[in-house]
């Protein structure tokens, strides 16, 4: 039986009350990074809390073998991967690389206009373009500071 890491972890970090927004594993399992959120801002204990949860779920529950595990908050320039996300952040600067091009390109710099359907609205140089859910390989805000 194979376990869906992203859901086991997806599920023990929304029991905590936060949101799972990412995680990557890194040289084949020595570091497991995970990225979580919520309403407010996410501070040390956030990320104690939930390592000390995941740290005895995947090691003792689950016998899931790592070297090193990182929680941490996304970052002012947080990837954003669930449909909800894009509703979320309409209205914000974004970056999206795309699978496939678009009009002969496959980067993209605009404000996130939100969503229609699978489709994730951008304005990109007095444009509203629509890109496909699916066709999105990346998109991260894309703070000015």
């Amino acid at each position: 039986m194979t376990i869906d890491l992203e859901a086991l972890i997806e599920k023990n970090v929304s029991k905590l009350g936060y949101e799972l927004v990412d995680f990557e594993i890194i040289n084949r399992g020595e570091l497991l990074r995970i990225f979580i959120d919520k309403t407010s801002s996410i501070n040390i204990d956030d990320c104690v809390s939930v390592s000390n949860q995941l740290k005895h779920i995947l090691s003792v529950e689950e016998d899931i073998i790592f070297d090193r595990l990182e929680v941490s908050s996304p970052g002012f320039d947080r990837v954003i991967k669930k449909l909800k996300d894009f509703e979320r952040f309409k209205g914000e600067k974004i970056r999206i690389k795309t699978r496939s091009s678009i009009e002969e390109r496959k980067n993209f710099t605009g404000i996130l206009r939100g969503i229609k359907k699978n489709l994730i609205l951008i304005e990109f140089n007095d444009d509203l373009l629509e890109i496909s859910l699916d066709n999105i390989e990346k998109a991260r805000l894309d703070p000015e500071f």
